[in-house]
């Protein structure tokens, strides 16, 4: 829009008449709020608190829906506009041509601001003219992120046509939804018995490339059933070059929206202007069919004492044009609403209470119903606000900035104060950065207990961004905190906490959300740093203020005790303090399921499975992995925001199994081929487990370097006794491996080897060494006999009893035992480090071999040993009809008789709206249960054992 050069009546101060151009307004007696005056004289000062506001409506409607970020959606946007009564002016022919593009896929409606686009639309809707039920979605340009966008899809479908199966999920990151949701929503959309209708308003908003084509698969996955209406300004970034050539596109276009003459005559007669056919023509001319010029000069012309001359003065210059609209148009209305309008054109939408903030007054409620009821720069919401016309509105902001930009920041600060006192914190927060008052700014992300979203909620990165630009001067309390958490987010925990030793002795005791903003930094420093003493006095410190914080406020900000249980938790596993760390991290695991919450909990269930892992338990700790895996699903977290420890584990128990391809590709996904990142126990975690694959692949050498280089570099800076004994272990059973066992001994020297899995791998080497045989043997004992001991941990501690026994008839009794502990987790490691004596012992035992086939074939007896029928090198050993067998789970029966009808990984997991990966892990499973080797054995043995028949 061109820049205004005849500015309207400066805004006068209530019950004066409107001014004379670029003169101030006279000085009243008693102002409650200064002019907004077109020279610059001295502005009047803002309270520093919000002004006193007539409270909004009592009732307390439901609880609104959560975006991704952990805002409420808007229920207007789902919702259309309501025709204005009066000044409307029904357009028959283009509703006959939505009528016919509605049987096409795809509708296109666009044409400029004002065009008339939207309330032709909205009219089309309220006459039920369509082919089933409708959704409607106001998009904005926040919409441009995929999470976003089609979580507001999936509250406009709700609110429209119907609600949808909780299976369908909703997305749970702003950046990022999972195919999976959109197939299980496509399918939806295919089983409903009527098509549906979904209208996209200001479409020109989505320039999102990725966010494009997943709304054109939706189009494409839908075949019909879903007809999209796009109304816009211009077109979107859909293939439309495609719906043409299919002929599956019907337009709408600027020309066609245009008034005819006809129709301008009659927007001007709704106005009560009969005026004859020269003015009419003259109008026509000059707008050229615009709909909301037509209206505006309408209501300017109504003021006039001779119409039809006035209509006539208008020039057809798209400059003078907007002047006449500011010039003309505004000064039509009393100086009181001119004032309103201007303060209001800094916000998008408006409350009567948020305008009375603004303007100082209490009008505001009659002056935005005249406005809406006169059809006249204000549309209204059904939720009791009114949104500016945006073209109107930029022209206003353009006025405001040239007549009086001193104001500006001081009415964003006046709209902060009240959207925050209207718990909308987050507009709030963004109004007072844009006018830059930092302190408030912070004051509000603190005080609303949110300090958590900048560290790992879904809108940590727009808030790191927003509060990077916060000047180093600033150096209220709350600024102080929100700058230490930034450093966190960039793993400067040191500097977090140079901050946190400053300002945390001049922080009030009685500031609860400052202290708990001190106890949240000071966890995650903790995190970052190893520091059990860090953690255990921001420990006791959350205890003590837990019971202060509002319980609505904690409903609101789950993510804030969730983040400081996982920092516990994480922390306490990093001093080998398993017990603790796991009730941390169960606490963090069970917190309220919500957007700011998924990542925390998935990244705590991974966490707790390497705590079983740990514990000698892989089966248990797999099982963990899925229940996170399938929880990540359902929450649509993007395969790059789940946490590495969840590849971390899968690498471990892959190992367990003798499977290093696994291991080495569950590695690679960890990081992406790239080093560890800041967190200790991954960085520990990635160095055991590859050292451990450097092992199972014959290399101990190298396995001994990469642990002295974790150890001097990766780790240097945080040591914990935990993690010197796990790389000491490591590193003696690499010793073991090359055949040296005074140097495995003395890997252990000033260690301690506190752990099960630890002693063990030390007894291994004292009796590799014949020391202290007997002592090292009552050891192994107590550990066999021992029910909190793993199966990894026992199976490992009953071999080398065995072999401690020679060939006696206890060696094999162990060795037996050793099998069946083994056995339903299939652990083949701990075979294959004693594979020279487990080969040998299994020749003079053919029918323990047989009894166990899914040891690796290497280990057993060659074939001629043994009767061919039964070779389990060439024919899987299937459970007999009836043994005991581990249930299958709903959803591995589901893949088990997709696989019975002989689909694809990649036909199931369309089938079933999963991705691939989840298959692979389901059938993965599946073998493991039923001791079989592929999925053709897996689905012979379920048939066998009638797991497929119908409940």
């Amino acid at each position: 829009m061109p820049y205004i050069r005849a500015a309207p009546a400066p805004l006068a101060q209530p019950g004066h008449a409107s001014a004379p151009v670029l003169t101030p307004a006279p000085a009243s007696p008693a102002p409650t709020a200064a002019p907004l005056p077109t020279a610059a004289p001295t502005a009047a000062p803002l309270p520093a608190t919000a002004p006193a506001t007539a409270p909004l409506p009592a009732a307390d409607p439901p609880a609104p829906a959560r975006l991704p970020n952990g805002d409420p959606m808007l229920a207007t946007r789902v919702r259309p506009p309501r025709p204005p009564a009066a000044a409307f002016l029904p357009r028959d022919r283009l509703l006959g041509r939505l009528d016919a593009a509605a049987l096409r896929p795809v509708t296109l409606v666009t044409g400029p601001a004002g065009a008339g686009k939207t309330l032709l639309v909205a009219d089309w809707l309220a006459r039920g003219r369509l082919p089933g039920p409708a959704a409607w979605l106001t998009l904005e340009p926040s919409d441009n992120q995929p999470g976003t966008f089609w979580a507001y899809v999936r509250e406009a479908l709700q609110t429209g046509v119907a609600a949808l199966p909780a299976e369908v999920g909703a997305p749970a990151r702003a950046e990022h939804v999972e195919p999976s949701l959109l197939l299980r929503l496509a399918a939806w959309i295919n089983a409903r018995p009527r098509p549906l209708v979904l209208v996209l308003d200001e479409c020109e908003h989505l320039d999102n490339l990725r966010l494009a084509e997943q709304l054109h698969d939706l189009v494409r996955h839908t075949a019909g059933r879903l007809r999209l209406v796009l109304v816009g300004r211009s077109e979107p970034l859909l293939p439309l070059h495609r719906y043409r050539a299919a002929g599956e596109l019907a337009e709408i276009r600027a020309g066609e929206l245009a008034l005819n003459r006809a129709e301008t005559a009659a927007v001007l007669e709704r106005h009560g202007l009969r005026v004859g056919p020269a003015a009419v023509g003259a109008v026509h001319h000059a707008l050229s069919g615009w709909t909301a010029g037509v209206r505006l000069l309408a209501l300017a012309a109504q003021e006039a004492d001779d119409p039809e001359a006035y209509l006539g003065r208008i020039d057809a210059g798209p400059t003078a044009l907007s002047d006449f609209l500011l010039a003309e148009v505004l000064r039509t209305q009393p100086a009181p609403t001119q004032d309103l309008l201007l303060r209001c054109s800094i916000l998008g939408r408006v409350h009567p209470d948020l305008a009375d903030a603004l303007t100082g007054r209490r009008d505001g409620r009659r002056i935005l119903d005249r406005l809406h009821q006169d059809n006249a720069f204000t549309d209204a919401l059904p939720d009791g606000w009114y949104r500016l016309h945006p073209m109107f509105a930029g022209i206003l902001r353009l006025h405001l900035r040239a007549a009086a930009p001193e104001r500006v920041d001081e009415l964003r600060v006046r709209a902060a104060h009240w959207l925050a006192g209207h718990g909308q914190y987050r507009a709030a927060l963004d109004h007072a950065a844009e006018a830059g008052a930092w302190a408030l700014a912070a004051r509000l992300l603190v005080d609303e207990f949110a300090l958590g979203e900048l560290l790992a909620g879904r809108d940590a990165t727009r808030l790191c961004a927003l509060f990077t630009r916060m000047p180093p001067t600033e150096h209220s309390p709350a600024a102080e905190l929100v700058r230490a958490a930034v450093h966190l987010t960039r793993h400067e925990a040191a500097s977090a906490l140079k901050i946190l030793e400053h300002v945390e002795p001049l922080l009030p005791a009685e500031r609860t959300p400052l202290q708990l903003a001190a106890v949240l930094v000071r966890t995650g420093a903790a995190r970052l740093l190893g520091s059990a003493p860090l953690a255990d006095r921001a420990a006791r410190r959350a205890e003590e203020l837990e019971h202060r914080v509002p319980a609505e406020l904690l409903e609101r900000h789950p993510e804030l005790l969730t983040l400081m249980a996982a920092d516990l938790g994480s922390t306490l596993l990093w001093h080998g303090r398993l017990d603790e760390a796991g009730r941390a991290l169960e606490r963090a695991a069970r917190a309220p399921l919500s957007p700011t919450t998924a990542r925390l909990r998935h990244d705590a269930l991974c966490r707790l499975a390497l705590i079983d892992h740990l514990r000698g338990r892989p089966g248990r700790a797999e099982r963990r992995v899925r229940e996170a895996d399938e929880e990540a699903d359902r929450s649509s977290l993007p395969p790059d925001s789940r946490t590495e420890v969840r590849d971390l584990v899968l690498a471990a128990t892959a190992l367990e199994r003798d499977e290093p391809a696994e291991a080495r590709a569950a590695l690679h996904r960890m990081t992406g081929g790239r080093a560890p990142g800041h967190d200790p126990v991954v960085t520990l975690g990635s160095a055991v487990v590859r050292a451990r694959l450097h092992l199972a692949e014959g290399r101990p050498d190298s396995a001994l370097r990469l642990l002295d280089e974790t150890r001097r570099h990766g780790l240097a800076d945080r040591t914990s006794d935990w993690s010197r004994e796990r790389l000491a272990v490591t590193a003696c059973a690499a010793h073991l491996a090359a055949g040296r066992p005074g140097a495995a001994v003395a890997a252990l020297d000033d260690v301690p080897t506190l752990a099960p899995d630890s002693l063990v791998v030390a007894a291994r080497a004292r009796l590799a060494a014949g020391r202290d045989e007997q002592g090292t043997l009552a050891g192994l004992r107590a550990l066999r006999d021992d029910p909190a001991v793993g199966s990894a941990t026992r199976t490992r501690a009953l071999l080398l009893l065995a072999q401690a026994e020679r060939d006696s008839p206890g060696s094999a009794r162990l060795l037996t035992e050793a099998l069946a502990a083994a056995e339903p987790e299939r652990l083949c490691r701990p075979f294959r480090e004693s594979a020279p004596w487990v080969r040998r012992r299994l020749r003079g035992l053919p029918h323990l071999a047989r009894a166990h086939g899914w040891l690796p074939a290497d280990l057993r007896p060659p074939a001629r040993d043994q009767d061919p029928e039964r070779c389990p090198d060439t024919r899987p050993v299937l459970p007999a009809a009836g043994a005991p067998v581990e249930p299958l789970t709903g959803r591995e029966r589901e893949i088990l008789l997709c696989a019975a009808r002989l689909l694809s990984t990649q036909e199931i997991a369309d089938e079933l709206y999963v991705s691939p990966n989840t298959v692979k892990t389901h059938l993965k499973s599946v073998n493991r249960k039923l001791r079989t080797a592929n999925r053709r054995d897996a689905v012979r043995t379920a048939t066998r054992l009638r797991l497929l028949d119908a409940p």
